[in-house]
């Protein structure tokens, strides 16, 4: 006897739970697809961002000021959501700060000058790639402040916080949490791929050896600055795809904005010639064409 062939399909862990949803206003699209389908991610990210562009739109014309900061650990994709939100923004009212190292003159000043010297005027988004909770997480974890110095971030930090609001700010944290083992798979593809290099220092590997070390320190920033004005939001990054449209999808619903329809734009005649002559070719220095 010939056996019966089963044609079901086994549940795959990729599959992504029917029930997670993306809405802004009438709109409802299901996330009920696999999160390696590119063309629903393409196509869902695409919407997301001409919503962006509203958003900006908004801004300007309300004259709103925002800040969203981006922390979490090394590796976390918080630099691919911040990519994907300026990609098609205008970089003169949503621009990103990334600051380095303090200069010498910097740590003599009030650890929130530098930070605070970024913030937005009116019309602006200003989005922190890192932010003043470094004090709370590499400072602290590696050394680079002192017991008191860390004590009094913690003290300072949310009156900080309700200050920049109080003055008319709009501020959304968010924490990218990604697990150990995904980490390291991103940790591992950066070191053999040569155009990722780049990414991967010596403090990046240094936090890897300091795991535990920096999940307590991130604990107790959020026992202390998790507050009720400007709370933590907790983005789950294992997979890149859906964290960059879960965070998209949650900035958009933070701030209420309408569509304002941009004015008719009608493109005028190209100036007639009228005995110009143009010098010759060359006389120009034209770049080599390999392609």
């Amino acid at each position: 006897m010939s056996k019966k062939i089963s044609h079901k399909r086994k549940k795959k862990k990729s599959d992504i739970p029917v029930d997670q949803t993306s809405k802004h206003g009438d709109e409802t699209i299901s996330l009920s697809r696999k999160k390696n389908d590119r063309k629903f991610y393409e196509k869902e990210l695409q919407r997301l961002q001409v919503e962006l562009v509203k958003l900006q739109r908004w801004i300007k014309e309300k004259e709103l000021k925002v800040v969203v900061l981006f922390e979490g650990r090394d590796a976390a994709g918080k630099g691919g959501v911040i990519k994907r939100i300026t990609q098609t923004l205008n970089p003169r009212i949503c621009r990103v700060v990334a600051l380095g190292v303090p200069t010498e003159r910097e740590k003599t000043q009030w650890y929130f000058q530098r930070y605070a010297s970024n913030l937005p005027a009116a019309g602006e988004m200003v989005l922190f790639d890192r932010s003043w909770y470094n004090r709370a997480g590499v400072e602290r974890v590696m050394g680079f402040c002192t017991e008191d110095e860390y004590r009094e971030f913690l003290r300072s930090c949310p009156e900080f916080e309700r200050m920049i609001i109080r003055s008319g700010i709009i501020l959304i944290k968010y924490w990218f949490s990604v697990s150990d083992e995904e980490q390291e798979k991103r940790f591992k593809e950066r070191i053999d791929n040569r155009i990722k290099r780049w990414k991967i220092s010596q403090m990046d590997l240094e936090s890897r050896k300091r795991w535990v070390e920096y999940s307590k320190a991130k604990d107790e920033m959020f026992a202390h600055t998790d507050i009720k004005q400007a709370p933590w939001y907790v983005v789950n990054s294992d997979d890149k795809k859906r964290s960059r449209l879960n965070c998209i999808s949650h900035l958009l619903s933070c701030i209420p904005y309408q569509n304002i329809e941009p004015e008719k734009i009608e493109l005028p005649e190209r100036q007639k010639d009228r005995g110009y002559v143009r010098p010759p070719v060359s006389d120009q220095t034209i770049i080599p064409e390999k392609y």
